[in-house]
């Protein structure tokens, strides 16, 4: 987690050395939403569901901002009722990360009640705790506003939906077997759908926003792309259409402007920049020319033509220093020189 110092020019709506809690702290996502929030002066709680697993978060943390900072507490399982009040005591913001379902989930039913029982149960903690909480920060997904499609061009705004995928989630016609990643995209709707029934229901005192990150949570794949094994992983790269990238650290950031603004009420695009697999393959080629036995993949640069209307992300950057995106390359380029480390 390379970190450029970050300079905040504005007042922040969260007091700088709040206590921040971030669920899933251990996963990539969540893991840097906490830097970027350690690095600019806040406080982090963040929970892992087993602390024997997630040994290395606590220790990593104290070493680059000191004692007293983090704390990392376990929750084995994050849909147990009123398993939140107790973690929610005395924070200022809920980040919630963490989720239960799976990219194989085919029970759209059943996953969409699992997730609700976590999101559910942080909110009503989040309103027991009102007299602290200020703030609330879910993390979506941009399949639960769309599909992308290579050669499509489409307008997202913060009212669309991917109500395509839901469709063909409940369509009995195609098989479990046929249904791809569908199933989990109407997950994602129904999800953060709900969000927004409670919060039109309930009139929370907090601020919500929901974040529409595109894919940062590939970094396995890019690993994958970088050493050209595991074969399972190859094959699904081979699969996966273009898209929107962003890098993690942006994206932690956006959480960020998210505390500095005070914004509430929004829909957030965490998308930097299109790409596609061979255009990753081949700024590998450009930086690492010595290395001869790249993976090859069908060769295709079409693009997702998507555009968003209205979207405040790069002002939720400007807020917290950073005046645009990190490139694909300079992304890729870090994550490379990390392996190495790894």
């Amino acid at each position: 987690m390379a970190n450029t110092p970050l300079k905040i020019t504005q007042d922040t709506f969260i007091p700088l050395n709040s206590l921040i809690l971030i669920t899933g702290i251990n996963g990539l996502i969540a893991s840097h939403i906490a830097d970027q929030l350690l690095s600019a002066g806040y406080r982090v709680r963040g929970t892992v569901r087993n602390k024997a697993r997630c040994a290395w978060v606590e220790p990593f943390f104290t070493s680059r901002y000191g004692a007293n900072r983090i704390q990392v507490v376990e929750v084995p399982d994050i849909t147990a009722p009123d398993i939140w009040n107790a973690h929610v005591a005395g924070v200022s913001t809920v980040i919630t990360v963490a989720g239960v379902a799976w990219l194989d989930d085919r029970d759209v039913p059943k996953a969409v009640n699992e997730e609700l029982k976590c999101l559910h149960g942080l909110l009503h903690a989040a309103k027991t705790h009102a007299n602290t909480v200020q703030a609330f920060i879910y993390t979506s997904s941009s399949w639960a506003a769309y599909t992308p499609k290579a050669g499509v061009r489409s307008t997202l705004t913060e009212e669309s939906w991917n109500h395509e995928a839901v469709a063909l989630a409940e369509d009995p016609s195609i098989t479990d077997a046929e249904k791809g990643l569908p199933p989990f995209m109407a997950i994602k709707v129904k999800v953060e759908e709900a969000l927004w029934d409670w919060v039109a229901r309930e009139k929370p005192k907090f601020t919500v926003n929901a974040m529409l990150i595109s894919t940062p949570s590939t970094a396995g794949l890019v690993r994958a792309l970088y050493d050209g094994k595991p074969k399972e992983a190859i094959d699904v790269i081979a699969t996966l259409g273009p898209q929107w990238s962003i890098d993690a650290r942006d994206a932690g950031r956006l959480y960020l402007g998210v505390l500095v603004s005070g914004l509430t009420g929004s829909r957030v695009y965490g998308f930097a920049e299109r790409f596609n697999w061979n255009r990753t393959l081949d700024i590998f080629k450009e930086l690492y020319p010595e290395k001869k036995d790249w993976v090859e993949l069908p060769r295709s640069y079409q693009c997702d033509e998507s555009e968003i209307m209205g979207d405040i992300s790069l002002s939720l950057l400007r807020a917290v220093g950073q005046e645009g995106w990190t490139s694909l390359k300079e992304s890729i380029k870090d994550a490379a020189e990390s392996f190495g480390q790894s």
